[in-house]
């Protein structure tokens, strides 16, 4: 199928053919057509499979034929928020549709006036829009078609009670779309509460919680390490961009002064960074300008980034949700992506937990050493190899290998003994295989051993 076969308005196939869509994607072919016949629809994608344009498309259809005034479209950030209303805008401009962005940190009063001069369509954020209505500024604006996008983000951070209340002030005669990668039960409890007779759609497997495109490896290492691995990877991966998630607004601005003092093309994003610098540094990574964005979670949300190749944990996310929609930055629209996560010793079983939630098929991996070895390391080598009985099993082997395969066969053995060798990998990070599983049946065994307890002298 392609979308010459949904017989749009002329202006509209104009900006779509501009915008260079030539064949739907899944959740575009499956929903276009529902919202043109007018149906209430819960649509579930992960983020990066074309949801703007699935429901955006249609929406600017029904207000070229004239059978949409005006439409609304919620979404969890300004970031967000910013990206739907430049692409809507761009596919409806030859049909001179007019779209507004609404969010906080800016003042109130070209927001209000452009929504009563009859801009077709809103894209806000759910507090701003909110306090608009509950203070009576745009009692005028009635959408006849109201779109959540990313509804599961919007219930992660907090704003679920807003998005009732929003919809206590819309007219209930309206067109209801929701989209969201996950459909946790509140979210399907607010399908039912404010769509009418929805039909549901999914392009996202019953078992799949993360993307399957995505290459996951994490590191065990030490505390005291986290930096030289940072940089050591960020040396080594072939990166376009990248995003590195922290857990604090403090780690973010720490690990940027560092980055940047080191050479690295590197920003922070968190939500004290004023609105004018958050849309500066949004820019500047989008065109390429800033290769490394680090970020907090909540800076993150929604962030939709063409060309992000890598997402690096610095510290191992809180929760399970988290870490998706973390790794969710990259691997979007069908390209593959790395997520890579430090982790350290205790924070280990947390790890083991969202491997075991989210599914994920997560690789151990060792950050190896950027020297040379010197004759002392190959000296301590050749004599720990020369201590090693040669078995009659092994000569067997080696009688049976060719002439050609057999500078092959030492170099991967020579390779697999350096690996599982401590004194040989003293510049290498991160704990191997072996080393892991020490390190755990250690742990497991101090806490078996039960504690002494003594009595306090008085």
């Amino acid at each position: 199928m392609n979308f010459n076969e949904f017989d749009f308005h002329p202006e509209i196939a104009k900006g779509v053919k501009i915008a260079g869509f030539k064949e739907p994607s899944p959740i575009q072919e499956l929903a276009i057509p529902l919202i043109l016949e007018g149906k209430d629809l819960v649509g579930q994608a992960h983020t990066g499979t074309g949801k703007t344009a699935a429901f955006g498309i249609p929406l600017l259809q029904k207000i070229a034929n004239g059978e949409c005034e005006k439409a609304l479209v919620i979404t969890p950030t300004r970031e967000l928020a910013t990206q739907v209303s430049d692409e809507l805008y761009h596919l409806g401009r030859f049909a001179g549709i007019r779209t507004l962005t609404v969010y906080g940190g800016v003042g109130y009063g070209r927001q209000i006036a452009l929504i009563h001069k009859g801009v077709q369509i809103v894209v806000a954020t759910p507090g701003r829009l909110k306090d608009l209505y509950k203070k009576g500024k745009i009692d005028t604006f009635n959408p006849e078609i109201v779109v959540l996008d990313e509804a599961d983000e919007m219930l992660d951070m907090g704003f679920l009670d807003d998005i009732k209340e929003i919809f206590e002030y819309i007219p209930q005669s309206r067109q209801t779309l929701l989209f969201s990668a996950t459909m946790p039960d509140l979210i399907k409890d607010l399908a039912t509460n404010i769509l009418y007779k929805p039909e549901y759609i999914s392009v996202v497997n019953e078992e799949e919680t993360t993307n399957n495109i995505i290459e996951q490896r994490y590191y065990v290492i030490e505390e005291k390490q986290r930096d030289e691995a940072i940089v050591r990877l960020l040396e080594t991966e072939d990166i376009d961009k990248c995003i590195i998630f922290c857990r604090m607004k403090r780690e973010v601005d720490r690990l940027q002064e560092h980055l940047q003092a080191l050479g690295f093309s590197a920003k922070g994003l968190h939500g004290d960074i004023e609105q004018m610098d958050r849309d500066e540094i949004i820019k500047s990574y989008r065109r390429g300008q800033t290769k490394i964005l680090i970020a907090t979670d909540v800076a993150a949300r929604g962030l939709d980034i063409k060309g992000v190749t890598h997402v690096f944990n610095y510290h191992i996310p809180f929760d399970p949700q988290s870490y998706v929609h973390r790794i969710g930055r990259t691997g979007r629209a069908g390209k593959s992506g790395q997520a890579i996560t430090l982790v350290s010793t205790e924070e280990f079983k947390e790890l083991q937990r969202i491997k075991k939630e989210v599914g994920a098929h997560m690789t151990l991996s060792v950050i190896e050493s950027n020297t040379e070895l010197d004759n002392d390391d190959f000296k301590m080598i050749l004599e720990d190899i020369n201590d090693i009985e040669i078995l009659q099993n092994a000569k067997n082997i080696y009688q049976t290998i060719q002439i050609q395969d057999k500078d092959i066969v030492l170099q991967k053995l020579l390779s697999f003994y350096m690996s599982n060798t401590k004194n040989t990998n003293s510049n290498n990070l991160g704990y191997n295989n072996n080393q892991v599983e020490e390190l755990m049946s250690s742990y497991k065994d101090e806490k078996s051993v039960p504690k002494k307890h003594t009595r306090k002298r008085k």
